[in-house]
């Protein structure tokens, strides 16, 4: 894929924008295992190497089966930056340890936790439609890819996106859920996604995390089914070092503000709009980058958005050219790199593990 030019923005910030000396996008490493999983949805970097875990590394999830049914991909794959992969874990959805309603289908709500366990959403489907979509669950593994335990209700109803902040001995994690009422209202929109804060204890690092508490911290964000994309709602979620979890309203087409992620204890319902419109066309997966500057990338097109946290968008960057229209449909989860020198992104037309670098 060729190396490709920021469109023209208004004046960025004396530094640059993250993205401006990032140019040129390579493929890595097909994100397909053997049994033919397809459409990539989370990307998760591995920061410590723990088990079979490789610090540096990229773990994604697919959501579909060799069939390209929605829904109901089941396997996390690993992928070293030098474009190797293996696969990481494969999931049996007749053999979970807990409740997971409907089954598996994993998702783009993906995180590397302390201790090298691997959460990952599921929202499920039995037929690649959003019909037979149900509540889900997260799939709780370790750091040798065996599944451990799964956590569902408490708010849990359809995980789509995810992040995590660790604690000391806890974790939160923020999730987006995208299927409260949407299934029912048969593609009409309803203002019924949230964003849960799950805080986990991680202490022992033998011993799956367990829930400690769940709170509702945003709420009312629109969402309905989609016979291509199964369902759209809110996406990406990433937080600032104020403690702002900042959210990707992908029908909204924007992106807002929660403050006091970690402490807050109700809904500040859809939160402050940091930025809408303009290079956005319905932001799906969300990244943090150095100094809070807010990435995400277009459901409608093939571009990444680089955000400040104040709300200027600073520079573009077209990651997939693919489709009609070019790059629809094909970007999800993303992630910065330890060095905080590149970008990791799954593209789903493709199938693939990909990189905006340096030229």
């Amino acid at each position: 894929m060729a190396a490709t030019a920021a469109f023209a923005l208004p004046a960025q910030a004396a530094h640059g924008p993250f993205v401006g000396p990032l140019n040129t996008v390579r493929t890595i490493a097909s994100t397909v295992p053997g049994n033919g999983d397809v459409n990539p949805y989370g990307t998760a970097l591995v920061e410590h190497s723990e088990g079979d875990l490789r610090g540096g590394d990229v773990l994604v999830s697919n959501f579909n089966n060799s069939g390209n049914k929605q829904g109901t991909g089941t396997t996390l794959v690993q992928v070293n930056p030098h474009g190797e992969a293996d696969l990481f874990s494969q999931i049996d959805p007749n053999n979970l340890p807990g409740p997971c309603p409907g089954g598996v289908g994993l998702t783009t709500a993906l995180s590397v936790l302390p201790g090298g366990w691997v959460v990952v959403g599921s929202l499920p489907t039995t037929d690649g439609t959003a019909a037979t979509a149900k509540a889900g669950c997260l799939l709780v593994l370790d750091k040798h890819g065996n599944l451990r335990e799964t956590i569902s209700g408490h708010g849990i109803n359809g995980p789509w996106d995810m992040t995590a902040a660790p604690h000391g001995d806890t974790t939160d994690l923020f999730v987006t859920n995208v299927l409260n009422g949407t299934v029912r209202a048969n593609g009409k929109v309803v203002h019924r996604g949230t964003v849960l804060r799950l805080t986990l204890c991680t202490q022992d690092k033998d011993q799956a995390p367990t829930l400690l508490s769940s709170t509702v911290i945003g709420s009312g964000f629109a969402e309905r089914t989609d016979p291509n994309a199964l369902v759209i709602g809110p996406t990406g979620v990433g937080l600032g070092r104020d403690d702002t979890l900042y959210v990707a309203d992908t029908l909204g087409n924007r992106v807002t503000a929660i403050p006091h992620a970690s402490t807050r204890r109700s809904s500040d319902g859809t939160g402050r709009v940091v930025t809408s419109g303009g290079a956005l066309n319905g932001p799906l997966g969300l990244a943090i980058a150095p100094d809070d500057e807010i990435l995400t990338v277009n459901s409608g097109d093939g571009n990444l958005v680089d955000t400040a946290a104040y709300g200027r968008q600073l520079a573009v960057r077209t990651l997939d050219r693919s489709g009609s229209p070019a790059g629809a449909g094909a970007l999800f989860g993303l992630a910065v790199d330890r060095d905080h020198h590149k970008v990791y992104f799954v593209d789903d037309a493709t199938n693939q593990l990909d990189v905006l670098e340096r030229p």
